[in-house]
C-alpha cells in the first residue's frame, strides 16, 4: 500500500508527539527541593528576628535610662496630701478670686502691679547673682533698678526693656547653694507654697530675710496680706497653666515633681560671665565716658 508524501510526515509527527506524551507520563521532573521552616506562633528566635531585635534596642540604649531619679520622695505620702489640698485650695479658692479680680482690674494696671512687685525684688536677684560670680546679670539688674525707680515711677513701668535691657533670669538662694554643689536633698510641698525641696526651702528662709519688704513698717500680718497680693496679681496673669498640666498629665503630681527637678538642674547648671550687658550700645554708659 503507498502512502503519499504528505500521509508519511502526518505519521512521523503523530508517532514523535506519541513518544514524547508517554514518557512525560512515567518520568516526572525532578526539581531541586527547597526546605521549608515553619515558626511557631509566637517563637522570635530565628536569624531575622534576633538581628532586628538587637539593632532596635542597641538604638535606644544610646538615649540613657528612662527610670532616673531626678529626686528623691521619701515623704510622698505626705507630700500628695498637701498637694491635694493645693489643689483645692487653687481651684476652690484662689483661682476663682483672681478670676474676679482679673475682671475688674483692666490688664495694664495688673501689669504695673507685677512690674512693681518684680522692681521691689532686685536686691535679693543681685545679691544671689553676685554669690554666683554672675557679673553680666548683676550689671543688668543694678541698671534696671535705677532706671525703672525712676524712669518708670518707682517700677510701676519698664522702660528699661524699652529700651533692650531686659530682665535677666530670676536668682535665688536655692539656686545659690546648689551652685556650690548643695544637692536637691529631698521633695517637698508645702503648704500654699507648692513645690519646693529641702535645700530651696532653706533658700527660701535666707530671700525671706533678704526680702526689702520686711524692714518696712509692717506687721507679720500685713506682710503675709502683701505678698498673698503679689500671689493674687500673678495668678490674674496667667493663663491657667497650672489647669492644661492637670487636664493634660496622667498623674499631675508626678508631672510637677519631674518638671520642677528639671527646672531647678538646669538653672543651677546655667552661668553667665559676659560683662556686655548692653544690646544697644547706645544705652551703654562706659561709651557715654568715653570707651
Amino acid at each position: 500500500m503507498l502512502y503519499s508524501e504528505g500521509d508519511m510526515m502526518f505519521r512521523q509527527m503523530f508517532t514523535i508527539v506519541t513518544i514524547a506524551v508517554f514518557f512525560s507520563a512515567v518520568m516526572p521532573v525532578h526539581a531541586e527541593e527547597v526546605p521549608t521552616v515553619v515558626i511557631p506562633l509566637g517563637q522570635t528566635d530565628d536569624k531575622f528576628d534576633r538581628d532586628f531585635e538587637d539593632d532596635f534596642d542597641n538604638e535606644f540604649d544610646d538615649q540613657g535610662g528612662g527610670n532616673e531619679v531626678l529626686i528623691a520622695d521619701p515623704l510622698e505620702g505626705f507630700n500628695r496630701s498637701m498637694f491635694y489640698l493645693n489643689d483645692k485650695l487653687y481651684f476652690y479658692l484662689m483661682k476663682p478670686v483672681a478670676r474676679g479680680y482679673r475682671a475688674v482690674v483692666p490688664r495694664p494696671a495688673r501689669t504695673s502691679v507685677s512690674n512693681a512687685f518684680h522692681n521691689l525684688a532686685t536686691p535679693v536677684r543681685t545679691g544671689n547673682s553676685l554669690l554666683q560670680f554672675k557679673f553680666r546679670d548683676v550689671g543688668v539688674e543694678l541698671y534696671r533698678l535705677i532706671f525703672n525707680s525712676t524712669v518708670g515711677l518707682g517700677g510701676l513701668f519698664d522702660p528699661a526693656a524699652t529700651a533692650e535691657v531686659k530682665k535677666v533670669d530670676d536668682e535665688d538662694f536655692g539656686q545659690t547653694l546648689g551652685v556650690y554643689g548643695v544637692g536637691h536633698g529631698f521633695y517637698l510641698v508645702l503648704p500654699l507654697l507648692g513645690p519646693s525641696s529641702l535645700r530651696d526651702a532653706v533658700g527660701g528662709f535666707a530671700d525671706t530675710a533678704a526680702d526689702p519688704l520686711r524692714y518696712v513698717d509692717m506687721k507679720f500680718l500685713e506682710y503675709l496680706g502683701v505678698k498673698s497680693y503679689k500671689t493674687l496679681n500673678a495668678l490674674s496673669l496667667d493663663r491657667d497653666t497650672y489647669e492644661g498640666i492637670v487636664r493634660d498629665a496622667l498623674d499631675p503630681y508626678s508631672f510637677i515633681k519631674a518638671a520642677y527637678a528639671q527646672r531647678r538642674l538646669a538653672q543651677v547648671g546655667k552661668t553667665k560671665y559676659n560683662l556686655n550687658m548692653f544690646e544697644n550700645a547706645e544705652l551703654n554708659p562706659f561709651r557715654w565716658l568715653g570707651e
